[in-house]
């Protein structure tokens, strides 16, 4: 038994994969839950995935030896803020959003006034599908996890939160917040744009092309279907890296239309030979 209470804020695909694979793993002895919508969570109660449910959280941290805030991005903030003077000073508190930088400084200014267990994380795991009903025990099974120390992380919280995610299936990583705002941007959140963006692209020809679409073009933008406040917020948190990455991308795309343009085939052909090999690291 890893922990004897486990107080998970906001229960959606991430939180309730989160509550399911403590449960299912004999990890908690106790899970609580709290979030916005009361749905989600009397189904996790019934299902047995927590033990009890709340709508105020700070009433489900007070007495939790690990603390998880995975509700949408922009509320991460305003609450790891509320609920910084009430979690219990020996807990473990992290969250799963998929932006660090912003939460790891505002953590480390919190610090200045009461140190805590916090650490950034963000589990590289989802699906386009979302909320508890989508959660499953296994979705961190063989994916990465990243952790983001911060300047006032307190010694041995990196140990605990690698434990916690390598307990429940998941390969751990550390860099900072600045570093992993830079990677996902490259392999996360450009993805999802170049996506929404080709689904436009057709689409503004003619709607009607849509119905011809087979195996590649629905395997490239079936990330388009991912909620689009989500990645709003994601966007906008994580804006100066994201648009680093869209102005590489504009290039690569820019160098391949040039082949086509001036009919270089063999250069084509060589280009698209180096992205291939390039491509079969990727397993």
């Amino acid at each position: 038994m890893m922990f004897e209470r486990a107080a998970i804020i906001g229960l959606g695909l991430i939180g309730g994969s989160i509550a399911r694979a403590l449960k299912g793993r004999g990890l908690a002895r106790e899970v609580v839950g709290a979030g916005n919508s009361l749905a989600p969570l009397e189904g996790a109660r019934r299902e047995g995935v927590i033990d009890r449910v709340e709508n105020d959280p700070a009433a489900v941290v007070k007495g939790a030896d690990l603390v998880i805030l995975a509700t949408p991005l922009a509320r991460l903030g305003p609450l790891l803020e509320a609920l910084w003077p009430v979690v219990d000073g020996e807990a473990l508190l992290t969250d799963v959003g998929s932006v660090k930088g912003p939460l790891v400084r505002l953590a480390d200014r919190l610090a200045l006034s009461r140190p805590l267990g916090f650490i950034g994380g963000h589990p590289m795991a989802g699906s386009e599908k979302r909320g508890f009903f989508a959660s499953r025990a296994d979705l961190f099974e063989g994916t990465l996890t990243i952790l983001t120390p911060g300047a006032a992380t307190i010694p041995g919280t990196v140990k605990r939160a690698r434990a916690l995610w390598e307990g429940i299936g998941s390969r751990v990583v550390e860099c900072s917040p600045e570093e992993h705002d830079r990677i996902v941007a490259a392999v996360s959140h450009l993805p999802h744009l170049v996506a929404y963006a080709l689904a436009a692209a057709v689409a503004s020809l003619d709607e009607a092309l849509l119905g011809y679409a087979a195996g590649g073009f629905k395997d490239t933008t079936r990330i388009a279907a991912s909620p689009a406040a989500l990645w709003r917020e994601i966007f906008e948190l994580n804006r100066g890296p994201l648009i680093e990455m869209v102005a590489r991308y504009r290039a690569e795309l820019d160098r391949l239309e040039g082949y086509i343009a001036t009919r270089d085939w063999d250069g084509l052909e060589q280009a698209l030979e180096a992205i291939r090999r390039q491509r079969e690291h990727l397993r």
